[in-house]
């Protein structure tokens, strides 16, 4: 993404933790942000979501919650970045939905980064949407999404449905509400490579959306 943005621009910075030294050959500015994984409640060394997707423990789910939520912490470091560097814009996952109140604070266009490509996000969308796991009888029924192309054919087991009642669910509202208030998606993904859902999350989902070829990130 570093290279995509340095052909547009003259300057380019990236935030990481500690454990994210990753040698960069590009003329990327690099700032590490603190993030105390244990005072947080968080496992030694877990400075991102696959370090707890590899543990098989019961309380996995849990702890990928806490991650999430425990991510909040950047939100001041991130704020003094704004202030002292002024940046065109900020880029931040779309699991960090606090980034964009922290980028309106200081009039900086927030971009929403989604790691993954069009189809999952245009599935999410016609699910949430239209409910058609609620329509079946069982739970291994099949039924067709309905408007999304392709004629996808689930079974209601096949879907995480996350319930908006627990801590996962209203964290996944907070980030669907941000993305909503944040000035563009780039997405993971670049149109020939699934031109329907590309077009169809462009046409219907958001018309604020930037591709970002995959082999350059």
């Amino acid at each position: 993404m570093c290279h995509t943005l340095l052909s547009m621009c003259n300057t380019c910075t990236r935030t990481k933790t500690p454990a994210q030294q990753q040698p960069v050959k590009l003329q990327v500015l690099e700032l590490t942000l603190d993030f105390p994984c244990v005072q947080l409640g968080l496992p030694e060394g877990c400075e991102n979501a696959d370090f707890l997707t590899l543990n098989n423990n019961d309380d996995r789910q849990d702890m990928i919650t806490k991650f999430f939520l425990s991510t909040r912490f950047f939100k001041g470091q991130l704020e003094n970045l704004l202030e002292t560097m002024r940046p065109d814009c900020l880029i931040a996952d779309m699991f960090f939905p606090w980034a964009t109140q922290a980028a309106e604070k200081f009039n900086v266009p927030r971009l929403v980064f989604h790691g993954f490509g069009y189809f999952p996000l245009c599935f999410a969308y016609c699910i949430k949407l239209h409910k058609p796991q609620q329509r079946v009888t069982s739970i291994c029924e099949p039924f067709v999404i309905p408007h999304l192309p392709g004629s996808i054919v689930m079974t209601q087991e096949q879907i995480n449905d996350c319930d908006e009642g627990t801590e996962m669910g209203k964290f996944m509202m907070e980030v669907k509400e941000s993305e909503v208030k944040s000035s563009c998606v780039v997405v993971n993904s670049f149109y020939e490579f699934e031109p329907d859902y590309a077009y169809f999350y462009k046409s219907v989902v958001t018309k604020r959306a930037w591709n970002i070829v995959r082999s350059l990130l």
